[in-house]
Parts: structure tokens; C-alpha cells; sequence
């Protein structure tokens, strides 16, 4: 051991002097060696000051090279560790397991054997089998990663906070030796910590952003530092709006997409400059230029034929919760609005039921062969989402629902449900027989809609190799049974002749196009409208526009309805109304393309996924990022800042019960986002910042009456809108109370009955309001005031008395004496829905197979609830003799006679004689326990021994001495 100690020394002591050595004849060779003085005639001094120069250019040059790349290298090696670590997980991950398909062998033995996805008490017991395999694994495999394989963990931790130490030494050494590369990154570390193992510095964020714009002019750089400046983010630095809007500027003249978006923003609402809807309007369009897919020709080479996959929608906070006041009371979650995505969202999620379980029950019954179930999930694998956009299929999908997207199990049901109408493929796609097997109970509407899927995936390349021809054979095929996404596909692939050696064909395309359109799809109706659009034909095209934008087109439509605006904002000699409102217009329009289009910078889908991430530092950074979008203009980001800063959802807040200190300044920020939202028609946000006003959160110091003034202003904004019976009903109690109006409990009945007609929930409040106001109303008549109520007759039945009429027929309680004419039945039902190509021959194959609907579902469709209905019908199918609960079934499917205003007043009967019954009771308790304490005495009294004097009592062995004559 000692002579191989001393060899290895001996070795390193001769190589370091080996590279002693080495760099001193590397030294040697780069230094000019100095002329000899008489060839050259140069003095000798001379020649060494020149000589010395030179060297010492030399060394700094090398240095400075030596520099370069010696941060360079460590910049490129923090970028490799950091794309190393883990960022935040994924948004509604399940168990990759349930996504793999049937792919179950057909063979011999398996065919002795029972399905796990068939029928019958064996295949039940298998599934719950798995399933307690499954769910036993799982507990086991997380308990063993938190106890037993502690130690791996541990191991990995300290690994991964090794590893954030290494980047972030790296990128400071780097960028202590100028890197600018470096010094960004470092400030975007600093800025949004990446995982948990790295620590958030705004401060030294805001320094480094100010270092790299000052020397590189980077318009993101700019663009952070504005926002720093608007927002006073972690007191870096004061809220200076003059250099927010100074640094924006520069940053959206550099091309930066945020920040012209905040600049449009700002110049709309009047944030640290003036207002102006020209600026605003040239802004936004600037920024949505940048977001709209130009996608429609090879040409553009922008994306797949058919545009870009449009990012999935955003989500508020609030509608997963039924809006800002809860389920009911919201007006996110009443009337038309109770059927959006995120609001059925939250209901599933609060029912129990989870995006794993939702999948499951669909591959149980796909893999049984349920078509429905088959082409409702392959749709969910294509779109990436549970819930779809309305529109069609380029229209997107709600990010409320994502899942991981998988092309492969999407093309694999598609294709199993269109095989059953076509078998086979041919060798040569373009030279296909259209032609379909017309079998009895065969899914040809669930075919032809799978084919249309089938051929967007081979046209864009989604999931398979991109061939135009295979593409165009599946259209054809969907075409024939009038499928309005083949009809599409195939007008798209005329228009732009993308099968190879072809040409364009315009009027082939229009009629593919018209087809689709007559079906109501909104993809159609937009490429009907950029025909007429590059036509100059803006009359026409502004139609088509329209139409898409009813129909659900979510993204392009606004962006040429925008342009055809702006263009008539700026005509000379246009009437300055008419040039506001279409400045309006085109403003509206750009600014909900440019926040849907962004692909590269989706700022609200990373809040989200950081939102849903157990740890409190990635939470930070979605309410920065939420932050970041709120002042750029995002109502759906200005209402989750609000949200989670709300100080005012605690029942209790003005007791001493109350669970939270209201932050005044928390509150004021909460405040302004509140009235930013409420700026951008967000009804809840109205009601909100009347809220705020009326308990003094937030608002500044003014006199009590002033703020109850403000807030009655803002409730009576938000009634307007003849949405909020909430709203309403606030106005209702402070004209009862006389509190910031003047009290009149006429308008107070009028507001308690507007919030009832508006909001059929509100039901219980406000007839408890009204009870109140009747007897406040008679008190204060009693006490000889003036302007009571009316307890005999409703005003507004006198009201309504004047204003319906009478039949002449029927003054003297006749009946008229023509009877009921009695109209005769066509031979055939007429559809009240739009006719389109192929719909005779789809009716034919209905009526002749006796199927009741073979049409595919509808983009707007709810599918939790679509799969409830379907498992309460297998249940009623099931059983022998319907529903086991005769009520449950009466409530299913049957029809309630009694409408909703008869069950809340038995409901109230039943309350009322639930207690009335407990007041007996307790009555009864009282007098018996009563009785019983009377007897219990009387007893006693009886059971009393008289007085024997010297004679013993009873029971006294004594007794027995005494002779007792009877």
C-alpha cells in the first residue's frame, strides 16, 4: 500500500511538472522574439515597449477568449443539470395501465377461459378481483415509499438538491464572467423556481433583469421589469405605472406578445396613461398577429393542414367551487352558465368522481363493444380532455378535463368502429370503393364520424405518418353518410390540392364547404368566409364570420372579424359613432385572440398545473404567473388573483370567531382585481366589489355613508344585468334597512321578487325577506308612518289586472262554440333540424335497421353525465321489474307533476310538523316525568313508618322479644 501511495505521487508530481513545462514553451512559441538592433535600426527601447505591448494584447485577448468559453461551458452544463431535474408534474394524471386497449388474443385457450369484460358472476368477481389487486398495490407501493424505501428517497432528495446547487453555482460563475445568457436564466430561476430545491429571490430577480435589458435591450428582460413596476410584486421595487408603461413600450416595440398585450390593455382601461381605442386596438392586433393560425395551405407553413391544435381553455378557481358565492347564489353557476364545463366539473369532482374513474367505466364498456362508449372515448384520447369545445373538432377542449393525449388509443377505437362498415383498406387509397355494407343494426353514424376523425389524423399527422391520399379516401367514405367533418377535410384537401400531382379545385372545395356548413360547423363557416374575405367581398364574409363565432369557432373567426373592424374604424370620412363602436369592436375581438392563441407563452395553463402541485412554493408560482396574465388583461386570471386573495368568504369575518385578520393590503389588491374583472362584464366580480365597499375591505378612508352609497351603486349595476339575484336581493335588504338608499320597502318588495323571478334557488331568503319586511311594514304603519306595504293586495297584481284583457267570449262564462279544430297527421314527421347533404339516405338506414339514434354525440355534450344516464338505464334494463326504488325512478324518468314552488311548500309543511310533533313530545316528556315525580312521592309518603315509641320498627331482630296480639 506504501509503494503504490508513493508511485501515485510521484506520477502527479511529474505530470503537473510536465504541464509547468508545457505551458511555458506555449508561452515561449506565442511571444515575437525581439529583431536583432543593427539589422534593424531600431533603438533598443523601442523595441521592448513595443514588444511589451504587444504581449500584453495578447494575454488580455487570450484571456478574455479563455473567458468566453469557459462560460460558455458552464452555462451549457447548468442548462444539462437543469433539464435534469424535475419540473412541476403533469395536470390529471391517471394510471397508465387503463389506457392500453384491448389487447386480448383471441386464442384457444383464451376462449375456454372467461372475459374480464363479459358478463355473469365469474367475470364480476375477476374485475373486483383487479381491482382490490390494484387499489392493494397502490396503499402498499405509496406506504413503501414512505417508510420502507425511505432511504431511496432520502438517497434521490439529496441528489436532486446537489444537482440545484451545481445550476445555480454554474449559472453564477457564468455569469459573473458576462455571460448574458446566464444572467437571464439566473434571474428567471431566481423569478419562477423551477422545482422545490431552488429558492425564490424577486429581488435578485429584478436586479438580473435589469442588468440584461440595460446591456442586451431584451424585450422579455423589459417586459418582466415592467410588471415588477405596475404590480410592486413583493415590494422590489414601489408601484411606479410611469415606468411600467415606459418599459412595456420598449419591450412590445422589440415584438414581445405580453407586452403588447399589456399595452393594449392599459391604453383600453386607462392604466398609467389615457385611454385610447386606436393604440388599444394596434397593440392587440399586434399581439394576436402573433397568435392566430394562419394554417391553411402548405404555403403558410405555419402548421398541419387545418391550422394549429388550439391550446386547451383556461379554468377559474372559482367555477370549481359553483363561482365566487358558491352553487346557486353565483351567477357562474345559474341559469345557461350551469352547464359549463367547469362547473360540471366541480359537481363531479364534489360527487366523488375522478378523471380515473370516469376512463375506467369507459374502457369497461368500450372493450365489451359498446360503440357509444367506443367513439365517445377515442374522442376523449384525440382532444386530450373529458369535456370538448363546442364547434367541432378544430374548435379544442376544455382544460378543465385534460388527460394526457394519445393518439394511438384514439385511432385505435376510431378504426375498430369503422371497420365494421369497412372491412378493408385497398391497396391504392384514391382508387377506393366508397361504397359501405348496409347490414341491419350496423353504427353507420358512429362510423362515418369516426372516419372524419380518422381522416384529420392522417391529413395533419396526428399519431400516424401524413398521407393526403389515405386521408381523403376515409373523408370520401364519411362523406357518403354525410359526416360534416369529412365533408371539411375534403374541401380543405380541394382547395389546397394537397393530394400529389393535383391542382386546385375552388368550386369543389366551396361545395364540400357549404355542405359542412349547412350542418352547423364552424370550421366550415370560417374557410367559407376567408374565401369571400380574400375576394374582398367583406359583407358576405363578415356572414360566414358570424356564423362560425354562433356556432363555436373559439379563435379565427374573431381575428378576420377583427381586421374587417379595424379596417372600418380607420375609412376616411366615417362617422365618429360609428368609428368608436367599431373600434370597440375590433379591440374585443383582437384581444380574445391574442390571449386564447398563445402557444408558446400559455401562462394560464402553467399556473394551473402549478396550482395543483401539493407544495406551497409551487402555489407561489401560479399566483405570480396568474399575476403576470392579470396585467396583461385576462379576466379568467384577474378573477383567480381576486379569488385566492379574497378577504371576505368567511362567514364569521366581523366576530371574534372569524378564522382569518383581514390584510388590508392583501384586500386591496384583492379589491382591484375584483373591479378589473368586473370591467370585463364578470357579474360575480360586480357584486364582489360591492362587497368590498359595503364592509369597508380594501376601499380608502372616506366617510361610512359615502362607501355604503358606492356599494349600493355597484349592487344596483350588477341588477341591471338582470342576472344576479343576489345582487338583487342585497339591494332588496338595504332599501328595507334604509342603509346607503333611502328606505322604501316598495322597492325593497320589488327587489326581493326580482331576485326570486331571476333565481328560482333563492326561494328560502327571499321568502323569509319578505315575511320580515310584511311585519316591519305593519309595524311602522301601526307607529304612523307613511309608505307601508299593502298587506291585502299585491301591486303587482293590480298591476298586471289593468293590463290583461278579457275574451268577449268569455265575459259571461260561456265557452266558445267552435269546437277545437283537430289537425291531420302527416304521412311523415317533418325534422325541425337543418337538412344537409346525405340526410335522406342516413334517414332511410334508421328507419330501415329500426335504430331509435345512431348519431354521434355533439361537441357540447357532458360525458359524466351521458355515462350516469347509461348506468342508470343498464340498472332500470337489468333488473325484473324496472328500478328497484320505484321513486328513484319516478324521479328518472317519469314526469313531476307538481311543480317547483308545491315542493318547497310541502317541504316547509313537513318542517313545520317535524318540529310541531317535537314540541309535543318534549310537552309530553315533561308533564309524564311530572306525573311521575308526584307518584314517586306520594309512595314515599305511604311507605313512612308511624311512630311506635318503645316498639320496634319493622325489620328489627328486636321485634321478635315482643309478643304482638292480632
Amino acid at each position: 500500500m506504501k509503494s503504490r501511495g508513493k508511485s501515485s505521487s510521484r506520477k502527479a508530481t511529474w505530470l503537473a511538472f510536465g504541464l509547468v513545462v508545457l505551458s511555458a514553451a506555449v508561452r515561449s512559441a506565442e511571444t515575437p522574439s525581439a529583431p536583432d538592433a543593427a539589422t534593424s535600426g531600431v533603438a533598443p527601447v523601442e523595441l521592448s515597449s513595443t514588444a511589451s505591448t504587444t504581449q500584453s494584447t495578447a494575454d488580455a485577448s487570450n484571456v478574455a477568449f479563455e473567458g468566453n468559453a469557459e462560460a460558455a461551458r458552464a452555462y451549457k452544463q447548468a442548462m444539462t443539470t437543469l433539464a435534469t431535474l424535475t419540473a412541476h408534474p403533469a395536470a390529471h394524471t391517471f394510471d397508465p395501465s387503463l389506457a392500453s386497449g384491448n389487447t386480448n388474443s383471441n386464442s384457444f385457450i383464451s376462449s375456454l377461459l372467461p372475459s374480464i369484460q363479459g358478463k355473469g358472476p365469474i367475470s364480476t368477481v375477476l374485475r373486483a378481483a383487479v381491482k382490490i389487486h390494484q387499489y392493494t398495490f397502490r396503499r402498499l407501493s405509496g406506504g413503501l415509499v414512505k417508510e420502507g424505501m425511505g432511504a431511496n428517497a432520502r438517497r434521490k432528495e439529496e441528489e436532486q438538491r446537489i444537482k440545484a446547487i451545481k445550476v445555480l453555482d454554474l449559472l453564477e460563475h457564468s455569469a459573473e464572467l458576462g455571460n448574458m445568457d446566464a444572467i437571464y436564466t439566473l434571474a428567471h430561476v431566481y423569478l419562477f423556481p423551477p422545482t422545490r430545491h431552488f429558492a425564490s429571490d424577486p429581488s435578485s430577480a429584478y436586479k438580473g433583469f435589469l442588468y440584461h435589458a440595460q446591456q442586451t435591450g431584451n424585450a422579455t428582460s423589459q417586459a418582466l421589469i415592467g410588471f415588477f413596476h405596475s404590480s410592486g410584486y413583493r415590494n422590489v421595487v414601489p408601484v411606479n405605472q410611469a415606468k411600467a408603461q415606459l418599459y412595456y413600450t420598449f419591450a412590445a416595440n422589440g415584438g414581445h406578445r405580453g407586452a403588447q398585450m399589456a399595452l393594449g390593455y392599459r391604453y383600453w382601461s386607462g392604466i398609467g396613461t389615457q385611454e385610447s381605442c386606436e393604440r388599444a386596438s394596434m397593440w392587440y392586433e399586434a399581439a394576436a398577429e402573433q397568435g392566430k393560425p394562419i394554417a391553411v395551405s402548405l404555403a403558410a407553413a405555419s402548421g398541419p393542414p387545418g391550422g394549429r391544435l388550439l391550446p386547451q381553455t383556461p379554468t377559474r378557481l372559482s367555477d370549481l367551487v359553483g363561482g365566487v358565492f358558491g352553487p346557486g347564489a353565483s351567477v357562474a353557476s345559474t341559469g345557461v352558465n350551469a352547464g359549463k364545463p367547469a362547473i360540471k366539473a366541480g359537481m363531479a369532482r364534489e360527487a366523488g368522481e375522478t378523471w380515473e374513474d370516469v376512463l375506467e367505466y369507459y374502457l369497461f364498456n368500450a372493450d365489451r363493444g359498446e360503440i357509444d362508449f367506443a367513439y365517445r372515448l377515442g374522442k376523449i384520447f384525440y382532444q386530450g380532455s373529458i369535456y370538448g369545445s363546442p364547434g367541432g373538432i378544430a374548435s379544442g377542449s376544455e382544460g378543465v378535463g385534460a388527460i394526457p393525449r394519445n393518439y394511438a388509443i384514439a385511432r385505435h377505437y376510431f378504426l375498430n368502429i369503422a371497420r365494421q362498415i369497412w372491412p378493408r383498406d385497398p391497396s391504392n387509397p384514391l382508387q377506393h370503393n366508397s361504397k359501405s355494407t348496409h347490414e341491419e343494426h350496423v353504427p353507420v353514424g358512429y362510423a362515418a364520424a369516426s372516419a372524419g376523425y380518422l381522416g384529420r389524423m392522417y391529413l395533419r399527422g396526428e399519431g400516424v405518418k401524413a398521407d393526403p391520399a389515405i386521408a381523403k379516401m376515409w373523408f370520401e367514405r364519411g362523406s357518403e353518410h354525410g359526416d360534416r367533418e369529412c365533408y371539411n377535410g375534403l374541401g380543405i384537401i380541394y382547395r389546397d390540392a394537397l393530394i400529389p400531382g393535383s391542382k386546385p379545385d375552388l368550386g369543389k372545395a366551396l361545395t364540400f364547404f357549404g355542405g359542412a356548413a349547412e350542418q352547423g360547423l364552424a370550421e366550415a363557416f370560417v374557410n367559407l368566409g376567408k374565401h369571400h374575405y380574400g375576394r374582398g367581398d367583406l359583407a358576405q364574409a363578415t356572414k360566414y364570420f358570424e356564423a362560425a363565432v354562433r356556432d363555436g369557432s373559439p379563435l379565427e373567426a374573431y381575428y378576420y372579424l377583427g381586421q374587417i373592424a379595424s379596417s372600418q374604424a380607420q375609412t376616411p370620412g366615417i362617422l365618429p359613432h360609428i368609428a368608436s363602436s367599431s373600434c370597440t369592436m375590433a379591440v374585443s375581438f383582437y384581444k380574445l385572440v391574442s390571449e386564447r392563441g398563445g402557444w408558446e407563452d400559455d401562462l394560464l395553463r402553467e399556473a394551473e398545473i402549478a396550482w395543483m402541485s401539493p407544495s406551497e412554493q409551487s402555489k407561489e408560482v401560479a399566483v405570480l404567473k396568474w399575476w403576470i396574465a392579470a396585467e396583461r388583461g385576462s379576466e379568467i386570471a384577474q378573477n383567480n388573483l381576486a379569488y385566492i386573495l379574497d378577504q371576505d368568504k368567511s362567514v364569521l369575518r366581523l366576530t371574534r370567531f372569524s378564522p382569518m385578520t383581514p390584510s388590508n393590503d392583501t384586500a386591496r389588491l384583492a379589491l382591484t382585481q375584483w373591479t378589473r374583472a368586473a370591467n370585463q362584464r364578470n357579474v360575480d366580480a360586480l357584486v364582489k366589489v360591492g362587497d368590498y365597499y359595503y364592509h369597508g375591505l380594501g376601499v380608502p378612508q372616506e366617510h361610512e355613508s359615502t362607501r355604503l352609497e358606492k356599494a349600493a351603486l355597484y349592487y344596483r349595476s350588477a341588477a341591471d344585468t338582470q342576472m344576479s339575484a343576489l345582487a338583487m336581493w342585497n339591494l332588496g335588504w338595504m332599501y328595507e334597512n334604509g342603509v346607503g338608499v333611502p328606505q322604501d320597502f316598495h322597492l325593497a318588495k320589488r327587489h326581493y321578487d326580482l331576485a326570486l323571478e331571476t333565481n328560482l334557488e333563492a326561494y328560502l331568503p327571499v321568502i323569509l325577506s319578505l315575511g320580515k319586511l310584511y311585519l316591519r311594514s305593519m309595524w311602522h304603519t301601526l307607529m304612523g308612518g307613511k309608505g307601508g306595504l299593502s298587506i291585502w293586495s299585491s301591486e303587482d297584481e293590480l298591476s298586471g289586472a289593468s293590463a290583461t284583457t278579457t275574451p268577449d267570449d268569455q265575459v259571461d262564462g260561456k265557452l266558445p262554440e267552435t269546437p277545437p279544430q283537430i289537425e291531420d297527421k302527416p304521412e311523415y314527421e317533418e325534422d325541425d333540424g337543418p337538412w344537409y347533404l346525405g340526410k335522406a339516405k342516413e334517414d332511410f338506414y334508421k328507419r330501415r335497421s329500426g335504430q331509435k339514434s345512431d348519431l354521434p354525440p355533439k361537441g357540447d355534450e357532458d360525458p359524466i353525465q351521458w355515462a350516469r344516464e347509461r348506468r342508470n338505464a343498464e340498472q332500470e334494463r337489468d333488473s325484473d321489474f324496472g328500478p328497484e326504488d320505484y321513486f328513484e325512478g319516478a324521479l328518472r324518468g317519469g314526469i313531476r307533476e307538481e311543480n317547483h314552488f308545491n315542493d318547497l311548500r310541502e317541504t316547509f309543511l313537513l318542517v313545520f310538523l317535524c318540529l310541531l310533533i317535537s314540541v309535543l313530545l318534549y310537552v309530553r316528556t315533561r308533564i309524564v316525568d311530572r306525573m311521575r315525580r308526584d307518584q314517586n312521592e306520594n309512595q314515599q309518603e305511604e311507605q313512612r313508618p308511624a311512630d311506635l315509641g318503645v316498639f320496634p320498627p319493622p325489620g328489627d331482630p328486636a321485634r321478635n322479644d315482643w309478643m304482638i296480639f292480632r
